[in-house]
């Protein structure tokens, strides 16, 4: 028993130490209360118009391609568009089409109230996202095209209905291409269509790229960083460092994106397309480009690509309300089955009392209660072990020159007394996936970033710091200052061990008293909404073991 003990506690703390090398990351700067999430309005697929393949024959006459040229000439380069909506503010640049600021007006930098509001577009992206090329290069000039804009005005503000805005690029050879935003109030997601007209000569045959980019942003915590796609209903999330091997991925696509711990910036077909996804790093950016099939333009003919597109928070009720499977990108892996209904559950309870440190407070209550006879079984069988440790010792040292001996002695005296030396460690085992899934969701709920718990700690997603020495402290990342919350938890993890039956071996009894004085220095690093959750569950734990071992005794 002493020995599967050890195992299990050092299988828990490889576990955890594992985590910790994760979770142990430079943070974002942290930023504002959250605000409640609107409702966004839903957006079902028999809302999406079906004219992504659609081709048709339209008469394009010389004046309309003259007009655009003439507008196209005198259009100013540098020439923005911002637009302002209930959710975000985007500035659109008049080359390419391209977003080149992205704000979400929900959300911000840092934790204090004055901080900016978040951008995800950071300045380095110069030629912005949402790029459009062709894949064959038919159009020379596309690639560095200037639209002209149909907007007068350079500030355009959604309030009351949907409003869009156009523009309008013709090649050398007559080709007209329109890219028109409609921008909705009520949602965050941006309607896209894309027409191209054929004025020219000749057979149009190419295909139609759309591109996303973001700069590479390491993470080594259990969130995803990186491009992504639902690509034949399967989520795809592809590492960095793997993008080398592969960078081309081909199957029914329903949306392409680029990840970080809380946002995502996507782009969806306005039907699943049968296309592809291709990868490249660029300077240090990922750039993940959605290649469209490929089509065929008669001269005279035109052809419409809708899409939409969703740039913001990896919100489990955002992406909900948007539809197209968006909700997939909010993935905990392995812990999705556990995760995503404690998640839900943790937004529920904050509905009704707005802080999420009571939420995960009464979630880690919920989940003990639903794990409390399994831990009554593990604290049941760890009493009557401990009443056998004189016994135990007694056999160890009569029998110290003949192992064997010893385990016959020691098997007869738990079939004796009807104790199963691994009834203390079994169900300890089975509630580690909990733990970790519930570790997973706490790291990675956007819900937790800058929300504010009481007296100092005013984020749940970072380290708890109380004062700020102003110096570094050796493995504690900035700000340095008193760990509290995770010095509280060490010293409930003491107390639950000081209560556990010892080991017979001296040494590994020593090896588990060290353990909390371990733990606590990894946990000093750990989010503390992670780190209340793992206090109160000691607490609990503490608490549940002391009604059985003296119901027991």
């Amino acid at each position: 028993m002493d020995q599967v003990r050890l195992l299990v506690a050092i299988g828990l703390s490889f576990l955890v130490l594992f985590a910790w090398s994760m979770f142990f990351v430079d943070r974002q700067p942290v930023t504002d209360n959250q605000e409640a999430v609107q409702t966004q309005k839903p957006i079902g697929e028999e809302q999406v118009s079906n004219k992504a393949a659609e081709m048709t024959t339209a008469a394009i006459s010389q004046g309309e391609v003259d007009a655009i040229k003439a507008a196209q000439a005198t259009e100013n380069p540098a020439r923005e568009i911002n637009v302002q909506t209930p959710f975000y503010t985007v500035r659109i640049s008049a080359k390419g089409a391209s977003f080149t600021s992205y704000i979400l007006k929900k959300y911000r930098e840092s934790v204090e109230d004055d901080a900016p509001y978040k951008e995800l577009i950071p300045q380095e992206l110069k030629n912005g996202v949402i790029r459009t090329s062709l894949s064959g290069k038919s159009l020379t000039g596309l690639d560095d095209a200037i639209f002209s804009i149909a907007q007068t005005e350079d500030r355009l503000v959604v309030v009351d209905a949907k409003q869009s805005i156009a523009f309008n690029w013709v090649a050398d050879d007559g080709t007209v291409l329109t890219k028109t935003y409609t921008f909705d109030p009520d949602s965050y997601l941006i309607d896209l269509k894309v027409v191209l007209k054929n004025a020219s000569e000749r057979v149009l045959k190419d295909q139609l790229v759309l591109s996303v980019r973001k700069p590479v942003v390491e993470d080594k915590g259990y969130g995803f960083v990186g491009p992504s796609a639902l690509i034949n209903e399967k989520l795809e999330q592809i590492k960095i460092k793997k993008i080398e091997d592969k960078d081309e991925y081909k199957g029914g696509i329903k949306w392409i994106g680029v990840e970080d711990r809380y946002f995502i910036s996507s782009i969806i077909p306005g039907t699943e397309t049968n296309g592809g996804m291709k990868l490249e790093l660029i300077d240090n950016m990922i750039v993940n480009q959605l290649f469209n099939p490929e089509f065929e333009l008669s001269p005279g003919a035109q052809k419409e690509f809708q899409f939409f597109i969703f740039m913001g928070p990896k919100s489990m009720e955002v992406l909900n309300s948007l539809g197209h499977d968006l909700e997939k990108a909010l993935n905990f892996g392995f812990f999705n089955v556990i995760a995503k209904p404690c998640l839900w559950f943790m937004n529920k309870i904050h509905s009704v009392i707005p802080n999420y440190g009571i939420a995960i407070i009464l979630l880690t209550i919920f989940t003990k209660i639903i794990l409390w006879p399994l831990g009554n079984k593990s604290y049941k069988s760890m009493s009557a072990m401990k009443k056998l440790q004189p016994l135990m010792t007694e056999i160890r040292e009569k029998y110290k020159n003949d192992k064997q001996k010893m385990n016959q002695e020691l098997m007869a005296l738990y079939r004796t007394y009807k104790v199963n030396p691994m009834g203390g460690c079994l169900p300890m085992v089975l509630q580690i996936p909990v733990f970790f899934a519930l570790y997973r969701m706490l790291y990675q709920a956007i819900e937790l970033r800058h929300a504010p718990f009481f007296l100092w700690i005013n984020d749940l997603s970072a380290p708890d710091r109380l004062f700020n020495f102003g110096f570094s402290i050796p493995f504690m990342e900035p700000p340095s200052g008193i760990p509290v919350l995770t010095i509280i938890m060490g010293a409930t993890m003491l107390l639950q061990q000081k209560m556990s039956p010892p080991p017979g071996d001296p040494t590994q009894a020593k090896m588990m008293m060290l353990m909390p004085v371990v733990f606590t220095f990894i946990f000093i690093n750990f989010s503390s909404g992670l780190v209340l959750y793992w206090l109160v569950n000691n607490v609990l734990s503490i608490s549940q073991q002391y009604y059985v071992q003296t119901k027991t005794s």
